[in-house]
C-alpha cells in the first residue's frame, strides 16, 4: 500500500511508501542542528540505516550492476529493471543478515528513494549512471574507495575524467542531499563553481586522473563535503571518550568528541556542540578539534600545544583567521559559505 501525495510545489503526483512518510518526519527532528554538513550528514545516515544500505559492502554492489549488465551510463532502466537490480542485492544481503533484511520492504523503500531523487519528474525512468551513484554514495566501505569506485563510473577508456564527466559525477551525487532539501549550503544545485575548482587545482588540464580526483575530495570541496562527514558520522556512533562534556556533563563522551583549541580541559559532546551551547567563557568562534574515534597519545600531546600556543592569541586573531573544514567553492546566488 502506497500513499498517493500531491505536490504543490511541482503540480505532479508522486507515491510514497507510508513507511518513508514516517521516516522523512523523523528526520525533521534533526532541523536543530546548526551546521549543514553535519545535518545533511546525519540526515543522510538514518535513511541508509533504513534501507540497509549500511549493509551493503561496495564492490557487492558493483558486482550486482556487472550482473545486470549495467554497462552503458545513458541508458534509461524503467521501474521493473530497478526492482530486480535492487532484488538481487537485497536477496544477497539477506543471505548474510537474515534479522535485519526485509527484502520486499527494503526494494521498496529504497525504489521510492531512487525515484524522489533521480526522477522528480515522474517519468518511471531512472538513467544507469544516476542507479550507480545513488546506491554506491550510500554503501559501506572506506571513503577513497569509494571515491575511487565514483571516478571509474564517469571516467572514460584511458581512466580520465574530462570537466563534463566529472559535471556529471556531481550532479547525480548532490541530488541526494537536494532530496532532503540541503541544497544551498552545498553550493546549490549548480555544480559548475565545483568542476572549475577541481580542475584549476589541477592547472587546467583537459583531464584528470583518479589520483588527481581523490587528492581534490581529501580537501572536502563545498558541493561534496556531506559524503565525508557522513563516514565520520558513521564512524562515531559506536565511539566512546574518556572524557566529561563541559557543558552537559555527560561522561564518557559517545559519539563525536569537541576539544578545545583555545582552553585546556574543555570537552563538548556532539548534542551540545550541534546545537550551539557553549560554557562561560569560550566562545562559539574559538577553535576545536573533532575526534570521531578516541584520541592517541600523540593527538592528546599535539592538541596540548596547539592550547599553548592559542593561549597568547588574541580574540581578533580568531576573528582574522576563521578555519574552514571544507574547501569553498565559489557561486554565484545560489547559497552562502558553511558554517564553520
Amino acid at each position: 500500500m502506497r500513499e498517493k501525495l500531491f505536490s504543490h510545489q511541482t503540480q505532479t503526483t508522486c507515491w510514497d511508501h507510508p513507511k518513508m512518510t514516517e521516516l522523512f518526519q523523523t528526520l525533521a527532528d534533526l532541523n536543530n542542528v546548526r551546521f549543514s554538513a553535519y545535518r545533511t550528514a546525519i540526515k543522510i545516515r538514518r535513511l541508509q540505516k533504513a534501507l540497509c544500505l549500511d549493509l551493503l559492502e561496495l564492490n557487492t554492489t558493483n558486482e550486482v550492476f556487472k550482473q545486470h549488465k549495467l554497462n552503458q551510463n545513458d541508458q534509461l532502466l524503467s521501474v521493473p529493471d530497478v526492482i530486480n537490480c535492487l532484488t538481487t542485492t537485497y536477496d544477497g544481503l539477506e543471505q548474510m543478515h537474515k534479522d535485519l533484511v526485509n527484502v520486499p520492504l527494503c526494494v521498496d523503500m529504497c525504489l521510492n528513494w531512487l525515484l524522489n531523487v533521480y526522477d522528480t519528474g515522474r517519468t518511471g525512468k531512472i538513467r544507469v549512471q544516476s542507479l550507480k551513484i545513488g546506491l554506491m554514495s550510500l554503501s559501506k566501505g572506506l571513503l577513497e574507495e569509494k571515491y575511487r569506485y565514483l571516478f571509474k563510473e564517469v571516467a572514460g577508456p584511458t581512466e580520465m575524467c574530462d570537466q563534463r564527466q566529472l559535471g556529471l559525477l556531481l550532479h547525480d551525487a548532490i541530488q541526494i542531499p537536494r532530496q532532503l532539501g540541503e541544497v544551498a549550503a552545498f553550493g546549490g544545485s549548480n555544480i559548475e563553481p565545483s568542476v572549475r575548482s577541481c580542475f584549476q587545482q589541477n592547472n587546467n588540464k583537459p583531464e584528470i586522473s583518479v589520483k588527481e580526483f581523490i587528492d581534490w575530495m581529501r580537501l572536502e570541496p563545498q558541493s561534496m563535503v556531506w559524503l565525508p562527514v557522513l563516514h565520520r558520522v558513521a564512524a562515531a556512533e559506536t565511539a566512546k571518550h574518556q572524557a566529561k562534556c563541559n557543558i552537559c556533563k555527560e561522561c564518557p563522551i559517545v559519539g563525536f568528541r569537541y576539544r578545545s583549541l583555545k582552553h585546556f580541559n574543555y570537552d563538548v559532546c556532539q548534542s551540545c556542540f550541534f546545537s550551539g551551547r557553549t560554557a562561560k567563557g569560550h566562545k562559539l568562534h574559538y577553535p576545536m578539534v573533532e575526534y570521531c574515534i578516541p584520541t592517541t597519545s600523540g593527538e592528546d600531546v599535539r592538541d596540548f600545544t596547539k592550547v599553548l600556543k592559542n593561549k597568547f592569541r588574541s580574540k581578533k586573531y580568531f576573528a582574522k583567521h576563521p578555519r574552514l573544514g571544507y574547501l569553498p567553492v565559489q557561486t554565484v546566488l545560489e547559497g552562502d559559505n558553511l558554517e564553520t
